[in-house]
């Protein structure tokens, strides 16, 4: 978009210039000023109501819009894996030895189910109104109150550590490549977005990650949150469960292969 003025002509009839006093001059910035920033307004909001118009989706709608969009294709994709994995069963040519080898590879991968002994661990927002409840701590400031990504990542990361054989977050298996991140006060995980209370939920000896989630120094520090602030903690024992298998893609973009 350009702006352009009148020029004058260029006829025989010589066009006076008229002198402006400073104020006239003022007045007559003021109204350009003013036609300009309604002209923007206008070009911008292409007659709609630029504040309340209920077309203009937030941002936070398109983002939950788009998550939703994901979960349906990655049951539509683990549905085609099933039919194909069923398909390619039926007579591979290849040996027992060689099945074995690629279920344990699958089982490694996360690909496949997995049963068994398992607990889980939920975190949560403090309460908006939230204030120290011991004292010598100051009160508590707005970022104090959320879960952050490295609360998400102690926990995960503290399960591993104590022997998990298969981890789920939310409705998502875990895999090699998973990467746990929060933007704002949501978590992105694999293409879906998440709000809290956050649920992780981990396969293996129970007692053992129990031990490991108590060792881990990065949770002792989110703990303190939980007594002063009311930040939300809490580990079950779940019993037996069956976690899924990892259905989305696995392409490595950055990965080399060892030679």
């Amino acid at each position: 978009m350009s702006n352009s003025a009148d020029s004058p002509g260029t006829g025989s009839t010589p066009v006076r210039r008229r002198r402006l006093r400073p104020v006239r001059v003022l007045t007559a910035a003021v109204f350009a000023l003013a036609g300009l920033i309604f002209f923007t307004s206008f070009n911008t909001a292409k007659g709609t109501n630029i504040r309340t118009d209920a077309s203009l989706l937030k941002l936070s709608d398109l983002i939950h819009e788009r998550s939703q969009d994901n979960g349906r294709l990655e049951e539509s994709n683990a549905a085609l894996r099933e039919d194909i994995d069923a398909l390619a069963g039926r007579d591979d040519g290849s040996t027992k030895a060689e099945d074995d080898e690629l279920a344990e590879l699958e089982r490694k991968a996360g690909t496949q189910k997995l049963k068994g002994e398992a607990i889980s661990v939920t975190l949560d927002d403090a309460p908006p109104d939230a204030t120290a409840k011991l004292p010598g701590y100051p009160e508590p400031q707005p970022d104090y109150l959320v879960i952050h990504q490295q609360d998400l990542q102690a926990v995960v990361n503290a399960l591993w550590q104590g022997g998990a054989e298969g981890i789920k977050v939310m409705d998502q298996r875990l895999i090699s490549t998973s990467a746990v991140r929060c933007v704002g006060n949501t978590l992105i995980l694999q293409g879906r977005v998440y709000s809290p209370p956050y649920k992780i939920q981990a396969v293996g000896d129970p007692e053992r990650l129990k031990e490991a989630l108590a060792a881990s120094e990065a949770i002792q520090n989110y703990m303190v949150y939980v007594n002063v602030y009311g930040l939300g903690w809490k580990v079950e024992d779940d019993g037996e469960v069956t976690l899924p298998g990892y259905s989305g893609t696995a392409d490595l973009h950055y990965a080399r292969p060892v030679e």
